[in-house]
């Protein structure tokens, strides 16, 4: 026997109805788990957060927030968005300069090796995306100027 509209109404209602229920229980007991899962993860790590972690998560929470954020961007608002990043990254050859050029511990010789190395590869990319990025610029505005 097929049911009726309001039949098939209130199923679906009941159905809603179990399922916040059921929402609302696990809420539940996930509260009456945070506190002792926060004090047991504190209590394993000495109290403290390893810095990597901690850094880890950041960046990668750091990519989530950069991929919402580029994709929802309006065309309109893409070359002010590049400007932008030209100047991050202009502020990144700052700082690879520092790294490959600066002395570490007010000595005579330069830092590290791998400093300077790690400090020369981020200014060859910072450099390629500074060039990309105004050509890209270039290229948006180019397409707003009348034509003749």
């Amino acid at each position: 026997m097929a049911m009726t509209n309001e039949q098939a109404l209130d199923a679906a209602r009941t159905a809603a109805t179990a399922a916040r229920d059921n929402a609302n229980a696990a809420l539940g007991y996930l509260d009456q788990a945070r506190v002792p899962l926060a004090q047991a993860a504190s209590a394993a790590t000495g109290g403290h957060v390893d810095p990597v972690v901690f850094e880890l998560a950041v960046f990668v929470l750091a990519i989530f927030v950069g991929y919402y954020v580029v994709w929802s961007v309006t065309p309109a608002l893409h070359t002010p968005l590049m400007s932008v990043t030209n100047a991050i990254s202009s502020v990144i050859i700052v700082g690879a300069l520092l790294a490959a050029g600066v002395a570490v511990g007010g000595g005579m010789g330069y830092g590290p090796t791998i400093a300077r190395v790690l400090g020369f590869f981020a200014l060859i990319f910072a450099s390629v995306n500074i060039f990309g990025g105004f050509m890209v610029t270039e290229r948006m505005l180019a397409m707003y100027k009348k034509k003749g």
